[in-house]
């Protein structure tokens, strides 16, 4: 079994992330500043070295200047009915 933060399923989650990141223009370094983290903190969200949290997940995405609920609504019509975690 693959690690949970390399399933297909949190590649989707990453991917929704990096897609919304880029297409309000904002660069990992700002994005990480205005949560007060290091770059390297979005950087090992976005290529899967670490797994994200719901809070973690929410902060980023109002930090995005979106609404988590929208998001996380995008996601569960991507995903598969059942899947592993």
């Amino acid at each position: 079994m693959a690690k949970s933060q390399h399933t297909p399923e949190n590649t989707l989650l990453r991917q929704l992330l990096i897609n919304a990141r880029e297409g309000r223009k904002i660069t990992q370094a700002s994005l990480a500043a205005a949560l007060g983290k290091p770059q390297s903190f979005i950087a090992k969200i976005e290529v899967g070295e670490r797994r994200l949290d719901v809070l973690e997940f929410c902060a980023i995405v109002r930090a995005l200047g979106l609404d988590p609920l929208m998001l996380l609504g995008n996601l569960l019509s991507a995903l598969p009915e059942r899947f592993d975690i």
